[in-house]
C-alpha cells in the first residue's frame, strides 16, 4: 500500500464514514443503503490493488469525506464522533498487538466472503453475521463502545446488527490507516492536509 496523503484521507474516511452510518442507524434507525453497501463490502474487500479499491470509487465515501473535511473537533457532532474515532483506534491497536485475534478475524472474513455468494451483502442474515465477528473478536479487546441514540431504534435487533457491523468496518479502515502509514502525528500536524485532500476528492465526486 502506497503511503500517501490520498491514502490516508481515503483510510481516515473510511472511519469517519462508518462512524457516520453508526450514528445515523443509532438516530433514525436507517442510513443510505449505498453507502452502507460500499462500507461493509470493505470488511471482505482483504487484497486490494490499491487504497480506493477497498471502497470501490470515491464517491462510494463521500459521507466520510464530508465528515473529515467539515466535523473533525467542531462542537457539538462533532465532539461525539471524535469519542467515536478515539475508542475505534484504540480498539484496532488493541487488536494489532493480539496475534490470535488478528487470526481469528482473518478466520471469520474468509467465512464471510464465501457466505457472500449465497446472501446479498445487506440481507438480514449477512449484516448478523458480520456483526457476531464484531461481538466475538473485536468487542472483548477493550471498553465497549458507547453508542448513543434514540433508544426506541438501538432496542431493535436488526439495528445491533448494523451497528456491530458497522463498528467491525471502523475496525477495518483503522487497520487500513495503519497500513498506508498513518500514525497520530498525522492526525495532530497532517490533519491540515487531509482536509484539502478530502475537499479536492470531495469536488470530484
Amino acid at each position: 500500500m502506497a503511503h500517501t496523503v490520498y491514502d490516508r484521507t481515503i483510510a481516515f474516511a473510511g472511519i469517519c464514514q462508518a462512524v457516520k452510518l453508526v450514528q445515523k442507524i443509532a438516530r433514525d434507525g436507517h442510513c443510505d443503503d449505498e453507502l452502507l453497501a460500499a462500507t461493509l463490502n470493505s470488511i471482505v474487500v482483504t487484497d486490494p490493488s490499491n487504497t480506493i479499491e477497498i471502497y470501490g470509487n470515491e464517491a462510494n465515501l463521500r459521507m466520510g469525506l464530508e465528515a473529515l473535511s467539515a466535523e473533525i473537533d467542531n462542537s457539538p457532532s462533532g465532539n461525539e464522533m471524535t469519542r467515536y474515532l478515539v475508542s475505534v483506534m484504540a480498539l484496532e491497536r488493541k487488536l494489532a498487538s493480539r496475534r490470535d485475534s488478528m487470526s481469528q478475524l482473518g478466520d471469520r472474513i474468509d467465512t464471510a466472503k464465501r457466505q457472500i455468494d449465497h446472501f446479498e451483502l445487506l440481507e438480514d442474515q449477512m449484516v448478523s453475521n458480520l456483526a457476531s465477528i464484531y461481538l466475538d473478536i473485536i468487542s472483548p479487546l477493550g471498553p465497549r463502545i458507547q453508542v448513543t441514540g434514540t433508544p426506541a431504534h438501538l432496542q431493535q435487533q436488526a439495528v445491533q446488527h448494523k451497528v456491530r457491523a458497522l463498528l467491525l468496518a471502523a475496525i477495518r479502515a483503522a487497520v487500513l490507516w495503519r497500513q498506508v502509514g498513518g500514525k497520530r502525528r498525522h492526525l495532530i500536524f497532517g490533519r491540515k492536509q487531509m482536509v484539502q485532500q478530502a475537499k479536492i476528492l470531495l469536488a470530484r465526486c
